[in-house]
Order: C-alpha cells, then sequence, then structure tokens
C-alpha cells in the first residue's frame, strides 16, 4: 500500500486543498527526467498531469553567424537540439512529443505551448489536428527584445503562446479568473502581457560567464501562466524543461513538477535551481475564489444569523429606494412583495438585478452592502468547515 504524507490547505470558500507531497506509486513526481521527453513520459500513466507547458524547440532555422553593425557575435540559438532537416520532420517530431503529452493530460486538464514565428503556426495545427481545443493565443511582448541588426526586418518583439484543453467539449478546466483580476490591480487580464527576456541574476550563467541555456524563460511569465491555470497541489508537466523554470515557479506556487529534458548539462542546472527554491506559506497559496465557486448563501440566511432583522429597512446606496425586509427572507416596496433581486430590478425599471450588491442596510450611521453580510456567513461556514 502506498504511504503518502499530505499537506493540507483551505480555500477562500473553505475547500481543502489536498497538496500530497510525496506518493510512494508517482515515483516520478517532482522529479527532473533526463532523456527523450516522448521515451520519458511512457513512465507517467495515463490521466496523471493536471497542466502542460512546453517550450519546443523553435526550428529557427538559422543559417550563418549573426554579427552586431560592430561585427561582434550575436549569442543566437545555434544548437543542435534546435536544427531539423525539413518541415515535415519537424511536424512529425511535434506530432510525436504531443501525442505523449495528450496521453498524460487528465481530460480536466490544459496545455499551453509557446513559440514564434517560426513555429508556432505549425505547432498550433498539429494541436488542432490531434483535437486540442484553443482558449487563447497569449502574446508576450518583451519589454527588451533583441534588435534586428541587418535592418531587413522588423523587430522580433514578441513570442505567441497557445493555450488549449484537451478537447472542444472539455468541462471543468482550472481558469482563476478572480485571481487574475485581482492580480491585475482589479482588470479583467488581457491576452497581451508586456514582460521583460530574462535578464539579470535570474539568467543562469556557467564558470565562464556563459548562459547555461539560450532560451531560458522569464519566471514571471510562468507565474502568470501558473496562477491561471492550475492550483496548489497540481501536477505541472514540462516535456523540455531546459533549465528548470517551469519547475522553480511550480515549487514556489505550491505546485508539483515532472520534468523532462534531454540535455544533462541543463537537467543538472535545473535541478540545482530547483533545489534552491523555497516554496511559498500554504496560507499565501489561496486564491481569490470565483463567486460560482463559493456556496450559495440564500437571504433568508442573513435573518437566521441575526445580521437582519424583520421590519428592518434596506435602501441602495444613493438612499432613492426603501424596502422592508419579511421574515421569510422576501422583501415588500409600496405594497409589492419579491426577493431581493425582483424587487431591486422593479424599482429600477430593469429586467434583473443583483440585489446583494443593490441593496444595502444601515450600520452605525453608515450604509453597508448586505453582501458584506453575506460574506460574514460565508466565513462563518468555512470555520465551522475547516
Amino acid at each position: 500500500m502506498a504511504v503518502l504524507r499530505r499537506r493540507a490547505c483551505v480555500t477562500s470558500s473553505g475547500s481543502r486543498l489536498d497538496t500530497t507531497v510525496e506518493s510512494a506509486d508517482r515515483p516520478w513526481l517532482n522529479k527532473v527526467l533526463v532523456g527523450d521527453c516522448v521515451a520519458q513520459l511512457e513512465k507517467l500513466p495515463s490521466h496523471s498531469v493536471d497542466l502542460i507547458f512546453a517550450d519546443p524547440p523553435y526550428n529557427l532555422q538559422l543559417g550563418g553567424e549573426l554579427t552586431r553593425p560592430d561585427q561582434s557575435r550575436v549569442d543566437a540559438v545555434d544548437d543542435a537540439w534546435d536544427q531539423f532537416e525539413s518541415f515535415e520532420a519537424y511536424d512529425a517530431f511535434t506530432r510525436a512529443w504531443m501525442l505523449a503529452c495528450r496521453r498524460v493530460l487528465k481530460p480536466t486538464g490544459t496545455m499551453w505551448v509557446i513559440g514564434s514565428y517560426h513555429n508556432i503556426f505549425r505547432v498550433g495545427t498539429v494541436m488542432q489536428d490531434l483535437g486540442f481545443w484553443v482558449l487563447n493565443d497569449i502574446v508576450w511582448r518583451k519589454a527588451n527584445p533583441m534588435p534586428n541588426f541587418k535592418g531587413t526586418r522588423f523587430t522580433n518583439a514578441h513570442e505567441t503562446m497557445i493555450w488549449a484543453s484537451k478537447s472542444k467539449d472539455a468541462k471543468g478546466y482550472t481558469f482563476n479568473y478572480e485571481a487574475m483580476k485581482a492580480f491585475n490591480d482589479d482588470l479583467q487580464m488581457r491576452s497581451d502581457w508586456l514582460l521583460p527576456i530574462c535578464t539579470g541574476s535570474e539568467r543562469l550563467k556557467d564558470d565562464d560567464g556563459q548562459k547555461v541555456h539560450p532560451t531560458q524563460k522569464p519566471e514571471a511569465l510562468l507565474w502568470r501562466v501558473l496562477l491561471s491555470s492550475s492550483n496548489p497541489g497540481d501536477v505541472v508537466l514540462d516535456p523540455f524543461l531546459g533549465t528548470g523554470t517551469t519547475a522553480a515557479v511550480a515549487k514556489r506556487l505550491g505546485r508539483h513538477f515532472v520534468g523532462v529534458e534531454r540535455d544533462r548539462t541543463y537537467a543538472d542546472a535545473a535541478q540545482a535551481r530547483i533545489d534552491a527554491v523555497e516554496a511559498a506559506p500554504e496560507d499565501g497559496l489561496v486564491s481569490v475564489s470565483p463567486k460560482r465557486a463559493e456556496p450559495r448563501i440564500p437571504f433568508g440566511t442573513l435573518l437566521e444569523a441575526g445580521l437582519i432583522r424583520p421590519g428592518e429597512r434596506l435602501t441602495d446606496s444613493r438612499r432613492r429606494f426603501s424596502a422592508e425586509v419579511r421574515a421569510d427572507g422576501s422583501i415588500r416596496v409600496d405594497g409589492e412583495v419579491g426577493s431581493i433581486h425582483r424587487m431591486g430590478a422593479r424599482v429600477q425599471g430593469l429586467d434583473a438585478c443583483n440585489g446583494w450588491t443593490f441593496w444595502h442596510v444601515e450600520a452605525e450611521g453608515a450604509l453597508q452592502s448586505i453582501d458584506v453580510l453575506r460574506g460574514e456567513v460565508r466565513r462563518t461556514l468555512a470555520a465551522v468547515g475547516a
């Protein structure tokens, strides 16, 4: 029988997150697997991964060295792992690793793939051919892109990420909308992200001061990816781990990881980096819960809890309208009785209204939204459930 060690984390809605940290029947968990990604992914059970972030070779097809105007050499990607003999060979490679990823991805899981104009359109075609359903394409707009030194094209200032569910009919995939809105100062997170490339102390260097990996991604990029589409305790797979950005951020955010990397030098650098990461405290990992995930609280519950009394008056924030609270949770306006939502719509001449945010009560000389009182009930229920 497998022996598990567990941590528990309580969400703001009171549910407990399973953040199992070790399992004897998952020896691949929180590991860097060294070797070909297709072969290594055979070690994982089907439907064992919640989220995939893939940063595959871009097939840049560079011919000759790139130089700056002063004739100094540009440190570009010219490694063997990024070279394919034809587009057909690259497409076959893409199909093989995507099929391996698709097998281990849960039905509720999603996959991100990042690329440039060299490969992202071919990658997207293969994804759709295999049944993935594109949810968004995200443009990573680089705050400090490399110039086009030859002056023959526009500066390549962005890369594209495709975010896809496993199928068109996939249900229950994770998108932490409220958390991303809070992250973005209460504005909906857009599909264009302005972030700097990986530089400074974050960039891994070897003993000679050279880059360990030519395409190391910034942690800020992965922070948004994981925060938006995974939860604490989820398993995140990176089939092209490189120097471990995905795994490092996953560990920091309380997610599990499994990374695959064929190059031993990169894998060793990734492992050392991951080992140095300190995970955030559990209390700091809880994201803002979407309203639909919170327990339903009827208006009558506020009367049961004594937070509102029968006969008390409700008003809107500008004191234009007034309603009397009844013992059964209905409210009365000018002789007509209905729910807080129906009567809120009626007084405004609207078809619908969110009564929780429309109606207020008098509290110590100031108006307080009844939605605040509903929040008190939810916190009480969460504390009891914990």
